[in-house]
């Protein structure tokens, strides 16, 4: 399971919150816009979507990551309390422990956080934008080209302000392993212990395997065959590790 299904998204609406004559609880368009910081910690506005209250609301549930679907949840359990005046009958006790175990579940679902690196460049800085953006409205599938840019784009970049050598033909685990071999920061002797140094490989193995899915199982091309959901997270989340580490190693 990953973010919330539709019928999730109607018993949310319909039996926690509710919907009388047409309105969503006592939202109007001024609470429901301040509803998102103040409630939320989400920088999201309403009024840049068309429809009602109703309409909003949907359409930005539906297209948050699981991670921000479950602070809109819990928003929503903040601010319409069980019990409140004008509260439908649904809003029981149970129905709020529902919404808790919703919230756990897309909380589980969270990826890999997503992150600006310390260096980057216009080409890495607009693929990490794509592959947020694809994450959330047309799959994990698409999001991992744009991984895949981010990462070849990042490795060039440290590679180039390092004054480290390197082709424009050269893959990631070849631009990985210069920076091992050449960057400053991994020069210093007795750095690593025998277990790291296996981990750093498999860092090799897994931009190397990046590569070929994203030329092979995803929109890129026309493949046949694109990569399920998890197995893509698991990619992205597998490359999203590994620029964590660099940003972290290089300063």
């Amino acid at each position: 399971m990953t973010g919330l299904t539709g019928g999730e998204i109607a018993k949310v609406i319909h039996r926690y919150i509710g919907v009388s004559g047409g309105y969503l609880g006592d939202f109007s368009y001024r609470t429901h816009a301040e509803f998102y910081p103040l409630y939320c910690d989400l920088s999201i506005d309403p009024n840049e979507i068309e429809g009602t209250t109703r309409e909003r609301f949907i359409e930005i549930l539906k297209s948050q990551s699981p991670t921000d679907q479950a602070k809109i949840l819990r928003g929503l359990l903040e601010r319409f309390p069980v019990g409140a005046a004008n509260a439908p009958d649904t809003r029981t006790e149970a129905l709020r422990s529902e919404m808790q175990m919703l919230i756990s579940r897309l909380e589980q679902n969270a990826p890999v956080a997503n992150l600006s690196p310390k260096i980057t460049s216009a080409v890495v800085d607009q693929a990490i934008i794509d592959a947020e953006n694809l994450l959330r409205t047309s799959g994990a599938a698409s999001a991992v080209d744009r991984v895949h840019t981010a990462m070849h784009g990042y490795l060039r970049e440290v590679c180039s302000q390092a004054n480290i050598p390197y082709d424009k033909a050269d893959t990631m685990p070849r631009l990985f392993k210069l920076l091992r071999q050449q960057h400053p920061a991994f020069q210093t002797s007795g750095a690593f212990s025998q277990e790291t140094v296996r981990v750093l490989n498999a860092f090799g193995t897994i931009l190397d395997s990046l590569n070929t899915l994203r030329n092979h199982a995803t929109p890129v091309h026309p493949n046949d065959v694109l990569l399920e959901y998890s197995e893509a997270m698991l990619a992205i989340n597998a490359a999203r590790t590994v620029l964590h580490y660099l940003n972290s190693k290089i300063p």
